[in-house]
């Protein structure tokens, strides 16, 4: 398989099911993955994630892992779950919306910003 172009396991536009640009399930269209020469997003805004009435009730705690593609002006583009709680209360859309209300300084490659995927824990405590 040829990595980018779309066809194979590689990135790019693409058909199939996936979240933005991409090949079969594909994720994030071209979006880089941390390393090779390239800075991480850092966040600069952490959004706190709502309960649903269902989590209260069962007091659910614990993290919702959510993969977002940190586009290259700070905000979160494609989000999906990577870990939701079992059974979820709901709480895997509010961890949705959470994730797209962090803003950060975007990744950079060669100076440039571009869209890096990053994983965000999303933490659901009662106080």
């Amino acid at each position: 398989a040829v990595a980018g172009g779309g066809t194979g396991s590689g990135t790019g536009t693409g058909s199939g099911a996936g979240s933005g640009p991409g090949t079969d399930r594909g994720f994030g269209g071209g979006a880089y993955q941390p390393g090779n020469g390239l800075t991480s997003p850092v966040p600069i805004r952490r959004a706190t994630p709502e309960y649903t009435v269902e989590a209260m009730r069962a007091r659910a705690e614990g993290t919702i892992v959510v993969q977002c593609v940190v586009e290259p002006d700070g905000q979160c583009g494609a989000v999906r779950i990577v870990r939701e709680f079992t059974p979820p209360f709901g709480l895997d859309d509010k961890a949705l919306e959470c994730a797209r209300r962090w803003r950060f300084r975007p990744g950079t490659r060669d100076g440039q910003a571009v869209a890096v995927m990053v994983n965000l824990e999303i933490g659901f405590n009662i106080r």
